[in-house]
């Protein structure tokens, strides 16, 4: 009886050749998954036949299984809009052979893949909820050999085990149904060693499902009320609250003055319409001077300019004293610079916050302004628009397709947390000229009639104390103007 020299045996065995792969798709965050496919190799047939001939055998039958179930699971975190690491475990499945021989004899080889793996993935949206991915990284990968025999055949070492380090690479197509879950199609490809020092690639073709973490479906877009035309208009979202405010007033006193004149009342009267028509609306007085005289003066002041503002409401438009509140703020707010008389004009000032009603269409517009308060969140010192707000921008697309005779102007604003006002006003006006490119390439409305403007830091509408007060500064206003 011959005896085969078991390196060359499993040497031609487990040989693995490229198969043929095709490869076929908010924001930081983590992630989970798994995908489950099919993994392939290719055994070459033609050297098992030369070493088993070398070794006094001649193969009369061959068979091989180089196609099995594999599957991995992963997790990773993604960094921004086009980066993230991904680590996980995989199960390349068996592969395998089978040779006849003459003398009579048999010989049977197995390699079994499994490991863990480390990858960047880049990523390239091609819409808010479609894109393509690119993946290379490194697997460290566990093979075991097994080897059977009959008749002539013989091996003298039936199992062998290795562990090695090598590349991977892969890409595939990803499409997000909401914001938490996505679905993947993807080709890999790994490097393997075996455990008789061979070395080849196995392709991974598998689909995948995606979960993200803290991602929720969006809020429905608040929207709108009038305001007058010559003041301008702000909108918030409060993200760590349910309700949405819309800042319809803002106007300013003379000097030590509470009392409310001719072109004031007119504009209050904007206001009070607007509490009448919608009357689950509540309201915030807010009153406000600039830094001249001492802070108790200053304070009291502004109290009294906001609850002059509430009497008015209460006696002229006869809004029930429960859905308003008079606050002071003195000299605490500024959004000028005290050192100018322009500054200071613009902090004796009144301004309204009043909860946003559920229709934009009812209103009366004529020369006024109306503000849609997006509740559009951004990372800290970034500008991407995320794809959670598409359903919102739609929203906004379709009321100016709708009205052709209006235009729009994106407002951006941030915290006061960079380290340069110019930092902050350079941010804001990303924010707002990316809206405005999001509207125009994927809603086709005209660029002509959308205009962008960032404001930095100089429009806060909370303090910067707490994550919550810090998110509601990094937002963005979107203002309907009327011919």
């Amino acid at each position: 009886m011959k005896t085969m020299n078991p390196m060359n045996a499993t040497g031609v065995a487990l040989v693995l050749m490229i198969g043929s792969a095709a490869v076929a798709a908010d924001d930081a965050g983590w992630y989970i998954g798994g995908n489950v496919g099919e993994t392939r190799a290719t055994i070459v047939e033609s050297r098992i036949r030369s070493s088993l001939l070398a070794s006094g055998f001649t193969m009369t039958d061959y068979d091989d299984d180089e196609r099995d179930l594999g599957y991995k699971v992963f997790g990773g975190y993604q960094f921004g809009r086009f980066f993230a690491l991904e680590g996980g475990y995989f199960d390349l499945g068996k592969h395998s052979f089978d040779a006849e021989t003459l003398p009579a004899g048999t010989l049977r080889g197995e390699i079994d893949v499994r490991g863990a793996s480390l990858d960047l993935v880049g990523l390239i949206p091609f819409t808010d909820r479609f894109s393509v991915f690119v993946r290379a990284g490194a697997n460290y990968a566990q093979t075991r050999d097994t080897f059977d025999r009959s008749g002539a055949v013989n091996v003298l070492e039936r199992e062998r085990r290795e562990k090695e380090t090598n590349y991977k690479f892969g890409g595939g197509l990803q499409y997000a149904f909401t914001d938490a879950v996505a679905m993947r199609i993807e080709a890999e490809r790994y490097r393997i060693d075996d455990a008789v020092g061979n070395r080849g690639d196995l392709d991974l073709l598998s689909f995948g499902v995606v979960y993200r973490f803290g991602k929720t479906a969006p809020a429905p877009m608040p929207v709108a009320a009038t305001a007058p035309a010559s003041a301008p208009v702000q909108a918030a979202p409060a993200p760590a609250s349910i309700t949405q405010y819309c800042s319809l007033l803002d106007f300013q006193f003379e000097i030590n003055r509470d009392d409310i004149q001719r072109e004031e009342a007119e504009k209050l009267a904007v206001v009070g319409t607007f509490l009448g028509k919608y009357p689950s609306t509540t309201a915030v007085i807010e009153g406000h001077t600039d830094n001249v005289g001492s802070p108790d003066d200053n304070q009291r002041l502004s109290l009294r300019r906001a609850e002059s503002v509430v009497r008015y409401l209460k006696d002229t438009f006869h809004i029930a004293a429960s859905r308003l509140s008079a606050v002071g703020y003195g000299d605490k707010r500024p959004v000028g610079d005290n050192a100018t008389e322009e500054g200071k004009r613009m902090n004796r000032r009144i301004g309204a916050v009043i909860a946003c009603a559920p229709d934009l269409e009812g209103l009366a517009v004529k020369s006024a302004r109306v503000t849609m308060a997006l509740q559009m969140e951004f990372d800290r010192n970034k500008a991407d628009v995320r794809p959670m707000y598409r359903d919102e921008l739609q929203r906004l697309a379709t009321f100016l397709k709708a009205n052709p005779q209006v235009t729009a102007t994106v407002e951006g604003h941030t915290g006061n947390l960079q380290a340069t006002a110019e930092l902050a006003l350079e941010i804001s006006q990303r924010r707002a000229q990316n809206v405005v490119n999001y509207l125009v390439e994927n809603f086709g409305i005209e660029r002509s009639r959308l205009s962008a403007q960032g404001f930095g830091q100089t429009r806060r509408y909370a303090y910067n104390t707490s994550p919550e007060s810090q998110q509601e500064n990094r937002r963005v206003n979107v203002i309907i103007n009327y011919p």
